[in-house]
């Protein structure tokens, strides 16, 4: 059977586009969203599982993961008040326990890359200061990337 990817911020630039690309290799996708309606006009809607949940709700959020493979992050808290970094970390966290707890065998997180070790320099914003530091394996530095070669190779059958 193909692998089931999950996929947060979905209603996002990064999370929209991402949906039709892992479509096209050929994966289940389940489009995890806090308001799903505001999918309803993507053109690949019917063509994934929706799920309604709030990755910072723990009862939803493993809900949402029940049974996938592959689950992308990639949801930040920007815009939620001056406390985002506080939210930002415990939704990160909250969706990091689900994940293992559901046995996903891989998270993708959408971050920043800093060499580990160092601080981050004073300059950076408070919301790339968040985006370092609450990866929700709790690793540091985040993981992200491109797929390399062999996992291209992996990709699974249609």
């Amino acid at each position: 059977m193909r692998p089931l990817v999950a996929v947060t911020g979905v209603t996002g630039y990064v999370g929209g586009r991402l949906v039709p690309e892992l479509l096209d290799a050929g994966y289940r996708v389940r489009a995890i969203a806090r308001n799903p309606t505001r999918l309803r006009g993507r053109p690949w809607y019917d063509q994934v599982d929706v799920v309604a949940a709030d990755a910072a709700d723990p009862d939803q959020i493993a809900a949402a993961l029940e049974a996938v493979d592959i689950a992308y992050y990639l949801i930040h808290s920007l815009g939620t008040g001056r406390r985002f970094e506080a939210r930002d970390r415990r939704s990160a966290l909250t969706f990091g326990r689900a994940a293992r707890e559901a046995g996903v065998g891989r998270i993708v997180y959408l971050g920043g890359l800093f060499p580990e070790g160092e601080d981050p320099p004073r300059t950076w914003s408070p919301a790339r200061r968040s985006v370092r530091s609450c990866s929700p394996a709790g690793c540091r530095p985040p993981c992200c990337g491109r797929l390399s070669s062999s996992d291209r190779a992996r990709r699974p059958s249609r």
